[in-house]
């Protein structure tokens, strides 16, 4: 019977090989082929043969979102979907736009930690720690000032300053997704039930009712 000790070294052995990876692209590049019909994680690379600079370009970031909405802000982001180029390298671009008074709602990039830097006006930026101490942390940025949301927190903006304000985001994935809270929510497709709603929030049935008809 073999020994214990040398099961265990052989069994450290093999899930040392199993779980080994490369932790970057095996490649120059992997361009999104739009083409592909193939479902992977990520997207089917197009031939580099095929391959032109326009895959790696987007113009228009200088252009002010639309923040004619009820949260007056608008979030113009540059991911894979706007820059195939952008497969399996593991960033994405934000601009953000706000109106005085206006605020990016509580959000969370299930899959982005995300770094954040002011380029015009006054906004107060928080995130909420995870259970159980859930304590928010928050800073008013000025012009030039550096903030980072870490991957997965709930986390805002709000242009607190009596101007326009303007932020850049990088974030640290090809596709970070966005799950807005209130829309999440109450927002759901099909509703998540109100009698749900109304025992997580203590909330009065009619209260959650209206919100869902607002998302």
């Amino acid at each position: 019977m073999a020994s214990p000790f040398l099961v265990l070294g052989l069994f450290a052995i093999i899930c040392s090989v199993a779980f080994a990876s490369d932790p970057s692209p095996l490649q120059d590049f992997c361009v999104k082929d739009s083409n592909s019909t193939v479902l992977v994680n990520g997207f089917v690379c197009k031939d580099p043969k095929l391959v032109q600079a326009d895959d790696f370009f987007y113009r228009g970031l200088d252009i002010p979102g639309n923040t004619s909405n009820p949260v007056g802000s608008r979030v113009t982001l540059i991911d894979v979907e706007r820059i195939s180029g952008l497969n399996t390298l593991g960033i994405s671009l934000a601009r953000v736009d706000y109106v005085p008074g206006g605020l990016n709602p509580l959000h969370t990039h299930p899959r982005a930690t995300e770094i954040m830097t002011l380029i015009q006006g006054t906004l107060q930026v928080g995130f909420v720690t995870s259970n159980p101490e859930n304590r928010l942390i928050t800073k008013v940025l000025h012009e030039g000032d550096v903030f980072v949301f870490p991957r997965g927190l709930i986390h805002f903006q709000w242009n607190i300053g009596h101007g326009n304000a303007l932020a850049i985001s990088s974030l640290s994935s090809q596709n970070p997704g966005i799950n807005t809270v209130a829309n999440v929510v109450f927002g759901s497709q099909p509703d998540i039930s109100a009698d749900i709603l109304v025992k997580a929030f203590q909330m009065d049935k009619n209260v959650v009712l209206d919100l869902q008809s607002k998302f």
